[in-house]
């Protein structure tokens, strides 16, 4: 895989280079909440920039359905890269039309245009070869050379991410290649203890990363929604909270694989549990009730760790060598519910070891509880792309920027 560095050795002014980045960023409206992804691809757009390189910048934005759609237009992530850029960003409304092609063409050299919205296109998410191909020939002449920066969409077999690359001279981003060397660092000579700590909604979206890890890590905290399936899975109670009583089978096998493998899979003991689930956007006092894992009353629903998880899982946490988290363990939009995820996140603080967040919600989540970035080892801009990594997937987006 060509590094960027090797690229800019060989030369990239006056150069067109299309730089495939993630400004998949959560919008309030035209608001941005969160600008972390556009920070991430930063480095590389102003050192191709600095370079003298005709920067074309090109992303998705949340999910039309192939077709203009305002609600998901780039206009507002051109707009924040050009503050942080500190200089002027150019911006197309169409990806592969009149105005891509003309404000392509006026770049001068040292200079960024942002392209509008790629699934603006029904070509670029086509599972139809052919149809993406074409998209692909399109977006092709608006460049001379690939930059592949968007570590977030590299799991998926999109045009501008798998077949793009096959059609101009390529290499890896700044981003790219960070991530992929930390996704190294744990799955491959790992320093231990290795802890892996897994929330979110739903157990079947953990289940493929948890049967691998479970040969690889020492120990695996669970929490969030998924819990309940595992702790339902053990005979308890667990009222209205989130279920998926269909995954009991291979959960209860997880179980006992671990036990076999001698591998410690730590779930709750105590839970913040409710009847009513809080009002994320007024923030309202919540009413709430703090139970042990195995007496969830059966008119309340399990919506955030308790005081007694939360020491434990850090107690757990406390002498790893090597840290990966994916998914809230609470409702963390809620402020009563967010003392969970807020724990987990200063356990990782407190670790002397290396200390991964697995982007997606956990990523947003220490943006939003208010931690320091800079203080973690690493923070992904890819979820789903990191859980796919670890699962022992071929990333499409990977695969496409190997020589």
């Amino acid at each position: 895989m060509k590094t960027i560095d090797e690229l800019l050795t060989e030369g990239v002014e006056g150069k067109r280079v299309f730089v495939r980045a993630d400004l998949n960023v959560p919008l309030a409206g035209s608001e941005i909440t969160d600008d972390g992804r556009i920070r991430a691809v930063l480095p590389t757009i102003a050192k191709l920039a600095e370079a003298g390189a005709r920067v074309v910048v090109a992303s998705h934005l949340g999910r039309p359905k192939g077709a203009p759609d305002p609600a998901f237009s780039l206009a507002p992530a051109a707009a924040r890269l050009g503050e942080l850029l500190g200089a002027d960003v150019a911006f197309a409304t169409d990806t592969v039309g009149a105005s891509a092609k003309e404000t392509v063409a006026k770049l001068a050299d040292g200079q960024v245009a942002v392209i509008e919205n790629l699934r603006f296109n029904a070509g670029e998410t086509s599972k139809d070869d052919a149809e993406r191909g074409a998209f692909a020939d399109q977006l092709a002449e608006l460049a001379d050379v690939y930059v592949g920066d968007g570590f977030g969409a590299v799991h998926r077999k999109h045009a501008s991410v798998f077949d793009l690359p096959a059609r101009l001279p390529h290499a890896a981003g700044f981003l790219i290649a960070t991530e992929v060397a930390v996704l190294k660092k744990l799955t491959a000579d790992v320093k231990r203890p290795y802890v892996v700590v897994l929330g979110g909604a739903k157990v079947s979206d953990k289940l493929a990363v948890i049967d691998q890890l479970l040969g690889k890590a020492d120990r695996i905290l669970i929490g969030g929604g998924m819990a309940y399936t595992f702790l339902k899975a053990k005979g308890y109670e667990v009222g209205i909270s989130l279920l998926q009583e269909d995954q009991i089978p291979v959960v209860t096998e997880y179980m006992e694989r671990a036990e076999k493998n001698g591998v410690e899979l730590v779930l709750p003991v105590d839970i913040l549990a409710s009847s009513d689930f809080p009002d994320l956007k007024t923030k309202a006092p919540a009413d709430f009730v703090t139970v042990d894992a195995d007496k969830i009353p059966a008119d309340k629903e399990g919506l955030d760790i308790g005081p007694k998880t939360r020491e434990l899982y850090a107690s757990k946490i406390a002498d790893a060598e090597t840290v990966f988290w994916n998914g809230p363990v609470g409702v963390f939009e809620h402020p009563d519910y967010a003392g969970g995820t807020s724990a987990i996140a200063r356990a990782l603080l407190n670790c002397d070891g290396f200390t991964v967040v697995g982007g997606g919600d956990s990523a947003a989540a220490v943006r939003t509880l208010g931690f320091d970035e800079n203080a973690f080892g690493h923070i992904s801009t890819g979820g789903g792309a990191s859980l796919e990594y670890l699962e022992g997937k071929t990333l499409p987006g990977l695969a496409a920027l190997e020589d």
